[in-house]
């Protein structure tokens, strides 16, 4: 998977070795675990494996996954972003997430932006969803700004809380 890179941001496929340890601590990120869930994931081996099952299948069976986002000025590991397929809905979901330390700087809406415009221009993917926790307002603004649309809450199949449903106009329905 070729890097996507923005003004600040590099993309970069996330590799088990490479990024076990930062990947560790987004998963238990307080602002992770919060608003996307707890991943129970406690170790580098842990985290090694969550790559390896996660993300690495992703890219094999999809094409496409979660990116590392490492800033371009220092290299600093921001958090992760990208494509998912998940069960309920018809079009791949537009995630992202950042490290508490460098939230409310526009790194995670400029990552999604990256990676919407990959998809639409690169991939040709034109339905795109966004899914975010009920509270997360942050996130569902980063969603409209992409320009989708909110179409309401959604229970996802293995999900434990509702979520709020975004997609871009004329994806189908859920």
């Amino acid at each position: 998977m070729q890097p996507i890179e923005s003004e600040r941001l590099r993309l970069r496929a996330i590799e088990p070795d490479r990024d076990a340890a930062p990947m560790l601590a987004l998963l238990n990120d307080p602002g992770f675990v919060r608003f996307i869930g707890d991943r129970n994931v406690r170790d580098e081996e842990q985290a090694r494996e969550y790559i390896a099952l996660r993300v690495l299948h992703s890219y094999a069976l999809n094409g496409f996954g979660m990116y590392a986002i490492e800033r371009l000025s220092d290299g600093a590991w921001l958090g992760n972003a990208g494509l998912v397929r998940r069960e309920g809905l018809p079009g791949p979901d537009v995630g992202y997430a950042v490290l508490s330390e460098f939230a409310g700087q526009g790194y995670a809406g400029e990552a999604a932006r990256a990676v919407f415009n990959h998809a639409r221009t690169v991939l040709g993917l034109q339905d795109l969803y966004g899914i975010t926790d009920l509270d997360h307002v942050v996130s569902g603004k980063i969603l409209l700004g992409l320009g989708m649309q909110e179409r309401g809450v959604i229970q996802l199949p293995g999900v434990d809380s509702p979520s709020r449903l975004y997609a871009t106009l004329g994806a189908a329905e859920v």
